[in-house]
């Protein structure tokens, strides 16, 4: 069996520990019921090996990288019609999955945040997700409002998913090792269905707010005030960091007139 070479334009950094990889693939919670799992970037297969023994769900892999997914195909000849040699980010989820299904992984850091934007194109079919993040990014997804780390990704993700940072994660425990930390957490779909606003009216509120963090609401936010909106009302005193999902909802409502 050909040995997988880590490749730097794929950002990939192998996990080694088993004993983390049995911890990341127990914190699948069946959360919703859900019945398949989708691993992305599956690499040398650590974690994988841990799903496919899972009787709790079925497992399908999605793997960017040729070597890898040769790899896989070779170790796991059983698995080979779970296993797809393609690009999640441009992958059609409806082409395989019709119904709900988690998302787990060693996301490549160079584009873990695009994973998430994806899943949360698709939040009704991806009830839950487990993966690994640089600490930093980690940190920023799961951080509550008040913090310095609370950003643009905590509100869009935290509109949708309750987040549980599970984990910190050494840099020695993978090849090559990456130079800073890691750290796994949880998301899980809330009952959320649908916001109480023009929801690209509040994801671009998010991000211009966010974007001034240091200025008021009413300075930050000056580009959407129109005749009919004067920004007086006192929450835009505040600052975006100062803001949860609710409020930033109320914000929306009060600049669309609604």
């Amino acid at each position: 069996m050909n040995f997988v070479q880590p490749k730097k334009h794929l950002g990939q950094h192998f996990l080694q520990d088993e004993n983390i990889a049995v911890k990341i693939c127990e914190s699948l919670t069946l959360h919703k019921n859900y019945r398949h799992v989708l691993e992305i970037g599956p690499g040398t297969g650590v974690l994988t090996k841990y799903l496919f023994e899972s009787k709790h769900f079925h497992t399908t892999l999605i793997e960017i990288d040729r070597d890898a997914y040769g790899f896989l195909i070779e170790k796991y000849p059983e698995h080979q019609k779970d296993i797809i040699y393609g690009d999640f980010l441009r992958f059609d989820i409806n082409s395989r999955f019709d119904e709900p299904f988690a998302v787990i992984g060693n996301f490549p850091y160079n584009i873990s945040t695009q994973i998430l934007f994806k899943v949360l194109e698709n939040r009704d079919k991806v009830p839950e997700v487990v993966g690994m993040f640089q600490k930093e990014v980690a940190l920023r997804i799961a951080s509550p409002p008040g913090s310095k780390q609370y950003g643009i990704l905590s509100v869009l993700l935290q509109a949708f998913y309750d987040i549980d940072y599970l984990f910190t994660v050494s840099e020695h425990v993978f090849y090559p090792p990456p130079k800073i930390k890691s750290a796994v957490i949880r998301l899980r779909r809330n009952n959320v269905e649908t916001l109480n606003c023009d929801e690209k009216l509040f994801v671009a509120v998010v991000k211009t707010a966010f974007n001034q963090r240091r200025k008021t609401l009413r300075n930050a936010l000056s580009s959407f005030r129109k005749e009919n909106v004067t920004l007086s009302d006192p929450i835009f005193s505040k600052r975006a960091e100062q803001l949860g999902v609710e409020e930033f909802v109320g914000i929306t409502r009060m600049i669309k007139g609604d």
